[in-house]
């Protein structure tokens, strides 16, 4: 599960795991790639490392990976090492396994919160973790903190933050994990050491995919741009490989049901690869995220690029639409029309 505590990596993180541990440098180190690969869960599989009671506790030596037994890494596991803490938005911790359990109402049960979960990171979280880094570790080892997505911390929380990461104190260690590290503090970014973390090799992706019992892997996976964790969300939320092919040609008939049950904002980012596809096609060039026979073969790009910049104006304003229903209708219309457009009938 993503963001679960374990030992054990996805099966292309081994490598970067050990490569981290290796050569682990720095008292903060910034994990960057795009999402969907597992930055968070090489953060917390670093964090487990550092605390795992069964490596050695000397600053001299290199730990290992995790080894699952100890009494760390129990506490770990379970979310209750004294010596973690994680810093994640609201928005994020049901989805990656890191829920805070509700204040008790006065019925005995959980209150119910009023206010929308914030995607952001803010300073009382940053106040929390400054105060848990200047008491001395529970356990005798080094105190970690995992900050995802790092990207979301307010200016504010950033700039908080940024203090201790200049003078951390004694065994204080630090993961950023970020799919946007330019939308970090460039301050930030210079006091850690950058950890990339690429696309994975498609076999393992692909194995990890069909173990988790996604139908469908390979049309999938390149659906999400090979990203195997953003794969599978969309496989759990309902997307299924036949409809991912088909698209193509439900545009060209303008059904904007093909799309209708989707959360809009994926539904926007789902037309702009196939977009992104067609001008591809149009230029001769291989299509990214589409197998090419599921595709129309477009001569003509200027079309897809003016329903390419209709996309991108609704993607801004797609978390507060006026109607999404009648939104998707007129995205669809309009990149029929370009498709029109851009495949002229021979005479």
């Amino acid at each position: 599960m993503v963001g679960g505590a374990q030992s054990q990596p996805l099966p292309w993180l081994a490598e970067p795991l050990r490569q981290a541990l290796a050569t682990a440098r720095s008292h903060a180190l910034l994990v960057q790639g795009p999402a969907g690969v597992g930055q968070f869960d090489l953060a917390l599989l670093l964090a487990q490392a550092w605390l795992c009671e069964a490596q050695p506790a000397s600053v001299h030596q290199r730990p290992g990976q995790a080894c699952g037994h100890c009494a760390s890494c129990l506490l770990f596991q379970s979310h209750t090492h004294p010596d973690f803490q994680l810093l994640l938005p609201d928005a994020l911790r049901e989805s990656l396994g890191w829920a805070q359990e509700a204040e008790p109402g006065k019925d005995g049960e959980p209150k119910a919160s009023k206010t929308k979960p914030s995607r952001e990171i803010k300073i009382d979280a940053v106040r929390a973790m400054l105060g848990f880094t200047q008491v001395t570790s529970a356990r005798g080892r080094a105190k970690v903190v995992v900050v995802y997505p790092a990207e979301a911390l307010n200016n504010v929380a950033a700039n908080a933050l940024l203090k201790t990461l200049e003078e951390p104190g004694g065994l204080l260690r630090f993961v950023l994990a970020s799919n946007s590290p330019e939308g970090l503090l460039p301050t930030i970014r210079s006091r850690c050491q950058p950890l990339p973390l690429g696309l994975p090799a498609q076999a393992p992706a692909l194995q990890w995919l069909s173990e988790q019992g996604v139908d469908g892997a390979e049309v999938l996976l390149m659906a999400a741009g090979g990203r195997p964790q953003e794969a599978k969300d969309w496989f759990d939320a309902g997307l299924r490989a036949n409809a991912w092919q088909q698209l193509p040609q439900r545009l060209a008939r303008a059904e904007a049901a093909a799309l209708a049950d989707w959360p809009l904002t994926r539904a926007i980012d789902a037309l702009q690869r196939l977009c992104h596809d067609l001008v591809r096609r149009s230029h001769g060039a291989a299509p990214s995220y589409f197998a090419v026979e599921s595709l129309p073969s477009p001569k003509i790009a200027a079309p897809l690029h003016a329903w390419d910049a209709a996309l991108r104006r609704a993607a801004r304003h797609a978390e507060h639409p006026l109607n999404a229903g009648l939104l998707m209708e007129s995205l669809f219309a309009q990149g029929r029309q370009a498709l029109m457009e851009a495949t002229p009938r021979r005479a």
